[in-house]
């Protein structure tokens, strides 16, 4: 017995070998004793997730690659007394900090800290008496008094049950409360089918019980989960992996070409400091400055149309992850279904009718089978109206919402029979009830005795089929109008769709029979129908689930319900292969290998532990998917912390489930997390387009550089360089990130739900991407360089100084640029169609952003505060009209490319 209290097998013991080996009895414990055990114990407290400070959230936004190298490119321009560069390149670092910043400290506001789990009081016996203590001061050996609505302390077996149930789906994802008793179980049976014992967090919703407490805190199945979540590691979204790639090319990149400059610079008689200068000039260019900034203020937009679609994103990284998913794993309970027991199908013996309407309110109607003629009185009125008696819960519209009170599957037979509108109250308040057999959880009965507005007294009964069947008239009774076996057969092909099924019977007393109900009168009932319920589907989440099949996302169902339940769920709402069910003790018996390969063909996973879950999880990453869990429970945290993307409801789920989450849905509904990747994959067309865009420029610019240092003189002992740090600066921060933002803003590509899933392993940039931007590179490089060869020597000829010459071929090359950005900017409004194609005017923003930089670029060139800033000059109106002929050429240039590509390379995807 030892070994099974050390293994926390303390369902498989009687009560009373658990109270002797806890030292314990139903007298309680000593206040001396408690304190003994708690300082062994500890505190019945869970590991708490502390919020992050807001430094720590600041600071994780400047931990990214690309930042790296723009802190580098701060302080070597800074130490080579360009204070200006210097200072511009860091003030990019800090906006972009503070727009990552502002998201997640507002998102974090959203979410509350950790669940409160534990309820503040607990009622026990101490020192022999009744007491109320604090519920983190209970200790092992401390014995419980439990009734109807607590919320349950600590994990308990149970040494006493009347009629108790008790709700665990928090723990469990089981949506129907679960019948308790003091039976002995066996060993190795789930938590889900201890039914001799209560565990932390749970509520008890019916009856009461008393309870010894055999674990308390971290060492609570709670207290395992909260550990586990403390212990799972996240992952990093497939965009982050892929820009650290791209980050640490640049970087080598910068580093080798850096040194390559300066050493050309000495080989051409540069003196040290034009040398390093010159290295300087190249880093400065070939670093996208503006791309962190850009995908910060992308992301940031993204989550700002998430949120309207009510999708509340916690980290910036998972607008881009939802559109790169995989899989999405869901949890069951109020998830895919509304966590509301509904009604669904009746029989009167002769006759099913079906319900519409699901939830907890009285909207719908109930309909004869297969057709669209209602239901009459003398069909199923006594049926509806003796589940109404035969009930303790109420259903109250108040300020236009249903509050019900009361069991979930008695408030579901109020509402299906204010359906037929029916009011319990009115009804109640007309039938006096005299007596009542509360539901026993061993006869599985419950009955009520009425006093009939015409005086007669009736007894309703209702309970589970098998327990109701034995109590109905004699079948050899000549008055009998149904068939015992019939009833067990129909109750028993209800139940295998998943439902739970409920039988009603009334029996008429003589006015004369006493107000109370004896065990004689239960015989000799007349059956009145059956009533089947179940937690429906969420009505939309069917068209969701295809939606995301035609996307090539596999939608799988992992939940701690019954297998059955699962199935039937899972065939409503078109799960692919819903006939294959696999069992978490199945899953526990797997190997590493057989386990990898049972979830790339199984799609529901039923009476799943927490561990199960958080293995499942790394199980799809280790075959290669991004993954999304979706859930509301505590059970669920550990697997939302480890996926991809972690997404917990925002209703129905608990604060633990939202801490691990990386999205929240405002509504619990599953719709909205198609309607999320879809805006995911918008995010991420618009971050490859803003990139494709950005990298050429910084490529172009440091070939630009590359080439003077390589082949221009130095003339008058100032180095013939097309552009100054700070303009190239300017290039980099403020026209390319003017230009590139209103990209964010692109509408939605029309095929976005209908192409698969961006694979994990496949790298941001294709070959023909790279094959564009280098193209794009050389355009660019070659237009400026050759206008400011240009410009030059028409200045030069006209006799004015050299300096000055070099000052306005830098502001014509500067200029240039600048024009084949806004050229290229229409082009990269779609990486395959032709500006005409996706709509000229389709994004207004794109040509706000262009005239802002056109505006801007005109003060750069003829304000004198900016002439100084920047050393720029005036230039002439023909100096603009030829800087805008050359860059209107890559508009044509790549249009001809993506036409080459449609006309002979369709089935190649970029």
């Amino acid at each position: 017995m030892d070994n099974l209290l050390q293994n926390n097998e303390w369902h498989s013991v009687s009560c009373n070998d658990v109270l002797e080996s806890l030292n314990a009895s139903s007298e309680g414990i000593s206040t001396t004793d408690a304190e003994k055990r708690m300082k062994i114990a500890g505190s019945n407290i869970l590991y708490r997730q502390t919020r992050e400070s807001a430094f720590k959230i600041l600071l994780r936004q400047f931990m990214n690659p690309l930042i790296y190298v723009l802190l580098a490119a701060t302080i070597l321009a800074i130490a080579m007394g360009k204070i200006t560069d210097g200072i511009v390149v860091f003030s990019v670092i800090i906006i972009n900090g503070v727009i990552g910043f502002i998201q997640e400290y507002q998102a974090g506001k959203t979410i509350q800290g950790l669940l409160q789990l534990m309820p503040e009081n607990a009622t026990v016996m101490r020192d022999g008496k009744q007491k109320n203590i604090p519920a983190a001061d209970l200790v092992p050996g401390d014995y419980v008094l439990l009734q109807a609505g607590d919320k349950v302390s600590a994990d308990m077996r149970l040494t006493f049950v009347k009629n108790m149930q008790c709700n665990e789906s928090v723990l469990t994802g089981e949506s129907l409360p679960v019948e308790k008793n003091t039976d002995i179980i066996a060993t190795n049976i789930g938590i889900a089918d201890r039914r001799n014992m209560v565990f932390s967090g749970t509520l008890i919703t019916s009856g009461k019980a008393e309870g010894v407490v055999v674990l308390t805190g971290i060492k609570t199945e709670i207290g395992k989960i909260s550990a586990l979540l403390k212990t799972t590691a996240s992952v990093k979204s497939p965009l982050t992996k892929s820009l650290e790639k791209i980050a640490r090319g640049i970087t080598l990149s910068i580093i080798s070409i850096g040194i390559l400059v300066f050493l050309i610079g000495i080989s051409r008689n540069y003196s040290l400091i034009d040398a390093i200068f010159s290295a300087i000039i190249l880093a400065v260019a070939a670093i996208p400055e503006g791309l962190p900034a850009v995908i910060t203020i992308a992301s940031a937009i993204g989550v700002k149309r998430m949120a309207n679609r009510h999708s509340i994103i916690r980290h910036l990284s998972a607008v881009e992850t939802l559109g790169s998913t995989t899989v999405i794993c869901s949890d069951k309970t109020g998830t895919l279904t509304l966590n509301e027991m509904t009604v669904q199908v009746l029989w009167n013996g002769a006759q099913k009718f079906n319900v519409t309407g699901v939830g907890i309110n009285t909207n719908g109607k109930i309909l004869k089978n297969d057709s669209d003629e209602e239901a009459t009185d003398d069909e199923i009125g006594e049926l509806l109206r003796a589940a109404a008696l035969c009930n303790d819960a109420t259903l109250q519209l108040k300020e236009g919402h249903w509050k019900a009170v009361g069991d979930p599957t008695e408030v579901a037979l109020i509402a299906v029979a204010g359906k037929f509108e029916i009011s319990e109250g009115e009804l109640r308040s007309k039938w006096q009830r005299l007596d009542e057999l509360p539901f026993d959880s061993e006869k599985k009965i419950m009955a009520t005795l009425h006093l009939s507005p015409s005086g007669e007294k009736v007894i309703y009964l209702k309970g589970a089929p098998e327990s109701v069947i034995p109590l109905l008239l004699n079948s050899d009774n000549s008055s009998i109008v149904f068939n015992t076996e019939l009833v067990r057969e129909e109750a028993l092909q209800i139940a295998e769709t998943g439902m739970r099924v409920l039988a009603f019977a009334s029996k008429t007393l003589d006015t004369e029979h006493s107000s109370h109900i004896t065990e004689d009168d239960l015989c000799d009932f007349y059956f009145l129908g059956i009533q089947a319920m179940s937690d429906p589907p969420r009505m939309e989440v069917k068209e969701a689930i295809e939606t995301c099949h035609n996307a090539g996302i596999t939608v799988k169902m992992i939940t701690g319900d019954h297998p059955s339940t699962a199935t039937a769920i899972g065939l409503q709402l078109g799960f692919k292969n819903a006939e294959r069910v696999i069992t978490g003790k199945e899953l526990q018996n797997l190997n590493a290998e057989e386990f990898q390969e049972v979830v790339k063909k199984t799609n529901i996973f039923a009476r799943v532990s927490p561990e199960d879950k958080l293995n499942l999880v790394k199980a799809l990453q280790a075959n290669g998917e991004v993954v999304a869990m979706t859930g509301d429970g505590v059970n669920d945290a550990p697997a939302l912390k480890r996926a991809d993307i972690g997404i917990a409801m925002g209703i129905s789920g608990t604060a633990v489930a939202k801490e691990a989450a990386d999205m929240i849905l405002a509504d619990d509904n599953f719709e909205s997390i198609k309607a999320a990747v879809e805006e995911g994959r918008r995010v991420f067309d618009n971050l490859l387009k803003s990139i494709v865009f950005l990298l050429p420029t910084s490529i172009g610019l440091g070939l630009v550089i590359f080439t003077a240092v390589l082949f221009f003189p130095t003339e008058g002992g100032i180095l013939l360089i097309p552009m100054q740090p700070v303009q190239v600066l300017w290039i980099n921060l403020i026209t390319a990130v003017a230009l590139s933002l209103p990209l964010a803003l692109e509408a939605m590509e029309p095929n976005v739900m209908n192409r698969l899933p961006r694979k994990p392993n496949i790298p941001l940039l294709s070959s023909l991407i790279i094959f564009r931007m280098v193209l794009v590179s050389l355009v660019m490089a070659g237009g400026t360089i050759g206008l400011f060869l240009w410009e030059y020597n028409i200045e030069m000829t006209r006799g004015i100084g050299h300096s000055q010459a070099i000052s306005e071929a830098q502001t014509m090359s500067v200029t240039a640029m600048v024009l084949f950005q806004v050229f290229y900017l229409i082009d990269c409004r779609s990486l395959h169609f032709s500006a005409n194609k996706i709509g000229l005017f389709s994004n207004p923003s794109i040509y706000i952003g262009i005239a802002t930089v056109l505006f801007v670029h005109t003060a750069f060139v003829y304000f004198p505060f900016m002439n100084r800033w920047f050393h720029s000059s005036p230039l002439k109106a023909e100096a603009w009209g030829v800087s805008a002929v050359v860059a209107f050429s890559i508009l044509i240039i790549i249009s001809i490319e993506k036409w080459i590509r449609r006309k002979f390379f369709n089935n190649i995807k970029m």
